[in-house]
Parts: C-alpha cells; structure tokens; sequence
C-alpha cells in the first residue's frame, strides 16, 4: 500500500475548500517524493553504496507489491540507478489524479463537479470517510507537538511536508508554535526518529532514503 503518499494527499485534501493544499509544483515533489518512500519502506529501493554508482537510488528487485500506485512506480524506474531528483521528476507525472482516482475508488474522498459560470467545471474533492485523515492528523500532532516517536508513514509526511516548507498547509500557529515545530520537525526529518541500534531494515531504508531525497525537494 502507498500508504505515505495516500495519507499524504488526504492530508493536503482536508480544508475548507477541499481541494489539495500547496501550489501545484511543491505538491507535486512531495508526491513523488511520498510514493519514492512507500518504496523504501517496501525495501524496493535504497541508496547506492561503496562500489555502486555515486549519489544513486537502485532499485531492487522483488515481486509485484500488488499495489495500483507503487507497480507502476516500480516500472518506471526499473531502467537504471536513479538520481534522487530525477526519480522524483518521473513518479511526480500523473502522481495526483492517479492518487485521486485511487482514494475515490477506496471510498476516502467523493469528487464533485462545481456548476456555474465562475467554476467553469471545477472539481473539489471532500472527505467521505474521515476514519484514515482524521489517524493521519492525529498521529502528525502527536509526533510534532507530544513528541511521541513517529511512525515510518508519519515520519516520512513530516519529513517530506517540512521540507517543501508545506507544514503551514496544515497547521496555523504564532511564531512560537512555528519555532517548535520547525525544530521537531527538522529533528524528524534528520531521522531522530529511528533507533539505528534496534530499528528493522525497513526503518532504517526508509530513513536513508528520506536523507538522499530532500535536497532534491528544496
């Protein structure tokens, strides 16, 4: 399951408009970016080592992860190792409707069709099941504001979101609160969150990767 890229853009979704928070090109990296962590938490992607190509993410091989979002993601990076920026410009073409369509088909949003002149056809995409986002919200405040350790998926959002500068999308806060969660969640990003003594490899993947691909998000 994608599940990073999926909280991620149910995240963004849940405003008062209800269309996808952050202009188009910062949304777009941290989608592409999201679906390239789902693929590190699946162990399908990592860093290049001593001996590989320098500054690279391999892809490595394994079954089909049976996942509409992440199959797809695997074949368009199958050809050769990968820069980070690279692999986040080719997973972010095409990343939004095909999550959209996803989370429609699953039941989590409900588009419609705005009617009239002004709206020239416009779609907005409210929440029809608030189960998944309203987790999703709950474990990010807990993770920057209670300073409970993260999940992989909760990590990776922050990490993402803090990078691209999006976490104003889904927090208003004073200058204070600001401070505080620039500086948690740079300590999230960094990979705080990971226990390297104890943590599985996929934790640890996921942290690496996340490491490779910021400065390919600023």
């Amino acid at each position: 399951m994608a599940r990073i890229a999926e909280d991620l853009l149910l995240l963004l979704l849940d405003n008062a408009a209800n269309r996808p928070a952050l202009d188009r090109d910062r949304r777009e990296k941290a989608l592409g970016a999201a679906v390239l962590l789902d693929l590190a938490l699946a162990c399908r992607v990592r860093p290049a080592i001593d001996g590989e190509p320098t500054g690279r993410l391999l892809l490595l091989a394994g079954p089909d992860l049976h996942d509409p979002l992440l199959d797809p993601a695997v074949q368009l990076l199958h050809r050769r190792p990968w820069k980070p920026q690279a692999a986040v410009t080719k997973l972010r073409r095409g990343v939004e409707p095909a999550l959209l369509g996803w989370l429609e088909h699953c039941g989590y949003i409900r588009p419609i069709q705005l009617r009239g002149k002004r709206f020239n056809g416009s779609l907005t995409w409210p929440i029809a099941d608030r189960s998944r986002v309203d987790h999703a919200r709950s474990a990010l405040l807990a993770a920057l504001f209670d300073c409970r350790c993260p999940t992989p998926t909760t990590a990776a959002i922050i990490s993402v979101l803090h990078t691209v500068d999006g976490l104003g999308a889904l927090l208003s806060l004073n200058d204070r609160g600001w401070r505080w969660v620039n500086s948690r969640a740079g300590e999230i990003a960094g990979g705080g969150w990971v226990d390297e003594s104890a943590a599985e490899i996929p934790l640890l993947n996921l942290a690496m990767v996340t490491s490779a691909v910021r400065p390919a998000l600023t």
